[in-house]
Formats: structure tokens, sequence, C-alpha cells
């Protein structure tokens, strides 16, 4: 008789919708309002919003904080700013030895896109 024990599988994180549905499709609840300004809000700084295209565009899609920290300012300034991103949703790291590595949370980026895009009746 073995002991092995089978372990539910999880979902993927693509698989989750974090946002809204697109403005025009209707009215915002406010609880989609608040995920979405938090989401906006991050981005609103220009230094965060260089950071996260620093992360998004970056080779292999992930980059470490050494390739990304060059944006005018010091360095725990770069951590504050990183950290906001990932309480907005919109990053997540992984550390590997002394260095984080950050990668952008694309299902959350897709959904930004569907909020903001046109839905069919309104193009």
């Amino acid at each position: 008789m073995s002991n092995v024990n089978v372990l539910p599988l999880l979902e993927p994180a693509e698989a989750v919708a974090p946002c809204c549905p697109p403005l025009t499709e209707r009215p915002m609840s406010a609880e989609e309002a608040e995920t979405a300004a938090k989401m906006f809000k991050a981005l609103g700084d220009p230094v965060r919003l260089r950071l996260f295209s620093a992360v998004a565009s970056h080779e292999g899609g992930e980059a470490c904080v050494c390739d990304i920290s060059d944006v005018g300012v010091s360095q725990p300034t770069v951590s504050h700013h990183l950290k906001k991103l990932k309480e907005a949703g919109l990053l997540t790291s992984e550390r590997r030895g002394t260095w984080v590595y950050y990668r952008v949370e694309r299902s959350v980026l897709a959904a930004m896109g569907k909020l903001l895009a046109p839905t069919a009746a309104t193009a």
C-alpha cells in the first residue's frame, strides 16, 4: 500500500480576471472602481511607469532589479516604487540569490487593456 497523497490542480493565474468589464459595457461597481483606481494610481507616477515599462519590455518578460534601477532615483526609492507596483497587482517578483526578478502580471495587463477598449457596439 502506498502513502501517496494526490493534491488538487490549481487553475493558472491567467484564468483569473482581476479587474473589471470594459467601461462602455456597464457602470462599474464600487469594488471594481476601487481595484481599477489602485492600478491606474500606481501607474500615475512617472518613475513607476518607467519601471513598469522597463520590466514589460525587458527580454524574456522579466527583469532583475539590477537591470532596471537606472531611472534617476536612489535604489531605496526604486524599491519603494516596485513595492507599490506589486501592491497594485501589476508586478510579481521572485528572489534568486541576492537579486529580485520582476515580471509583469499578464492577466492584469490584459484586464486593463480590456477595461479601456471600446466594445464592438461602441466602436
